[in-house]
Order: structure tokens, then sequence, then C-alpha cells
């Protein structure tokens, strides 16, 4: 009954936020609102929908569900990073056009570095769900601000996108609409209690934390709009939209999901200190590992996109030995600080200083 509760759980966000993007999405073209906004802000920011329902909900329940809230936030953006993006480029080669999503990273690094440096007193606070949440706001009208400048292929991509969603026009159409985001609501709602009571209650039959739980099954079931989004879109050649989604609905996790669920939480969202010396720093260093690669080439490489995914195996499979206990971790460890994690940051850089160095040889003009 428990993983029923949990799995219709995870089915009622995943619906929910369907309805939710599609009503938002209709009632924005409908008002005149450009294809382009409109996919960088209502589609992108409603794929988080059930990232931001378990973690309200979550905080708002205190104790475990705290604790999922949190990891649930930090491995939605683990998961986004390694796995969505790792995924669709394993797919298709994932080139960059999109200034906006240039400019997104260093924006997502210094919100991640923002999140860490907040929560080092062991908690977030009120203070500091109103820092995070006040900064989603100058994010949105960013946005909004910088997709006048985005050139015609990249307007042309989201327009394609979104042809099928019919403009809510008429009052009746309007009225639809309003019903789909209502409906959307509502699952969302219903479906983050049964997905964070199954969570805590799985946790304790498995012998796991609820921070690993948040950070590992939570985590991935609240990212499945991402994961249908992004995916679709690379299959379909809409590589600006594939990444675009992930860095945007990141942001939005660390901004206005942890920003809003601080800000409601009773007593705050505690921070364990494996959370802030392993799972903190290994989301700071996932969006630290987007900057040379949109940066250099503006691309993410197959090769890259399957590394990306050995990382996330590599990720979960640590967080497992370590719940467990088991006598393989100290060899893993091992392995991973001694071997992989070098020998990719050596192979990263020379790819770079490569590139830049073809970059800066190119003529002028």
């Amino acid at each position: 009954m428990t993983l029923l509760l949990f799995v219709v759980g995870i089915g009622l966000l995943a619906g929910g936020a369907e309805l939710l993007v599609r009503g938002a999405t209709r009632l924005s073209l409908g008002l005149g609102i450009s294809p382009l906004v409109v996919g960088l802000t209502v589609v992108a920011f409603g794929t988080s929908a059930p990232e931001m329902a378990v973690t309200v909900r979550g905080a708002l329940d205190g104790g475990e569900g705290a604790a999922i809230a949190l990891g649930n936030v930090l491995g939605s953006n683990i998961f986004n990073v390694l796995f969505i993006l790792g995924a669709a480029a394993a797919i298709a080669p994932l080139v960059v056009h999109q200034q906006i999503v240039r400019l997104d990273v260093p924006l997502l690094i210094g919100a991640s570095l923002l999140v860490g440096a907040l929560g080092l007193d062991g908690s977030f606070g009120r203070i500091d769900g109103a820092l995070l949440f006040a900064g989603v706001v100058s994010y949105t009208f960013f946005l909004i601000r910088q997709s006048r400048r985005e050139g015609a292929a990249v307007r042309e991509e989201y327009e394609a996108e979104l042809a099928d969603a019919a403009p809510a026009g008429r009052p009746a159409s309007r009225l639809a609409s309003v019903a789909l985001v209502a409906l959307g609501l509502a699952l969302l709602v219903v479906g983050a209690r049964w997905l964070v009571a199954g969570a805590v209650v799985i946790a304790g039959q498995l012998g796991l934390s609820d921070l690993v739980i948040g950070l590992t099954i939570v985590a991935a079931g609240t990212s499945l709009p991402e994961v249908a989004t992004s995916l679709l879109a690379a299959m379909r050649g809409q590589r600006d939209i594939a990444v675009g989604n992930v860095i945007g609905s990141n942001l939005f996790n660390l901004l206005a999901v942890l920003g809003l669920a601080a800000l409601v939480a009773p007593e705050g969202i505690p921070v364990s200190p494996a959370a802030e010396s392993f799972d903190v720093p290994v989301m700071i260093g996932v969006a630290i590992a987007c900057l040379p690669i949109f940066f250099v080439e503006h691309r993410i490489a197959r090769w890259e996109g399957v590394l990306f995914l050995a990382y996330y195996v590599a990720y979960v499979s640590f967080l497992v030995l370590d719940a467990t206990g088991h006598d393989a971790l100290p060899e893993f460890r091992a392995a991973m600080l001694g071997f992989v994690l070098p020998l990719t940051a050596i192979t990263v850089l020379v790819r770079a200083a490569r590139a830049w160095r073809r970059r800066t040889a190119e003529p002028v003009g």
C-alpha cells in the first residue's frame, strides 16, 4: 500500500504538472505573450511544479519531511544536469545557440554558491528564503528582458514547440485554461502529500535516511516533467529547449522552490552534516561542470553526455553504499577520488584549452 501510494503520488505530480503547464501556456499565448518568453518562463518553471509541491509539503510537515524537501532540491538539480542533459546529449550532441543559456550558467553557479553559503549555519530560515525568492523575481525579469535579444533561429524553435498550444483568446477558452491550471494545482497538492508520506515510510523500511530518499527516488520522480520535455526536444532537434529547460529549472529549484519552502517552514529547513559536506558540494560541482562546456564550444558532445550519465550512476552508487555501510565503500571512494575525477578534470581542461586556442587564432571579422 505504501509503494502504491508513492507511485500514484508520482503519477499525480506528473499529470498535474502537465495540466498546469498546458493551461498556463494557453493563457499566456492568448494574452499575446511571445512563445519565446512563454517557453523560457511558464514552461521551464512549470516543469518544476512537482519539486515545488513536494518541497513545500515536506517543509510544512517538518522533521522527516524537511529532510526530504532539502534532498529533493539538491537531488533534482544533480539529476537534471547529470542524467537529463547526459541522456539528451547521448541522443544527439546539444549545440547551444541561446544567449540566455550562456548567461544562465554563471547565474546557476552563483545561486548554487549562495545556497551553499546560506546553509553553513545548519538551516535555511525565513530571511534566507526571502533572499532566494527575491532572486527568482529578479531572474524572471532578466529572462523577459534578455529574450528580446535572441536570434531568429531560437525564436522559431520555441514557436514550433508551442505551435499546438491553442491560444486562449475567447472567454470560453480562457475559462477552460483556468480550469486546467486549477486541476493541475489540485493534483500537485494531493500527489505531493502522498509522495512525501510514502517516501518517509519507504525510507524507514529500507533503512535509508530521509535525505537519501529525497536525493534519489523523490528527486527522480519529481523531475519526470523535465525528463519528458528535454528528451523529446532533443529527439526533435530543438536543442536550445532541451538545455534551456534544465538550466532554467535548476535556477527555479534553488531560488523559488527552496526559497518558498524556507519561508513557510515553521522551524526552517535543517541542513544535515552529510548534506553540507557532500551533497551541496556535489550540486555546486555539477553546476560548475557546465561552465567549460557552454562557454568553450557552446555544445555538449555525445561523450560528455555519456560521462554525465556515468557520474550520476557513480553518485547514486556512493549514496547507497554509504547509507548501507557496504564494505566496498572505501575502494569505491578511492577509485573516484584518485583516478576517475582527476582524469576527467584533465581531459576537460585539455579540451577547453585547445578550443580556446582555436577561437583566439581565428581572424576577427
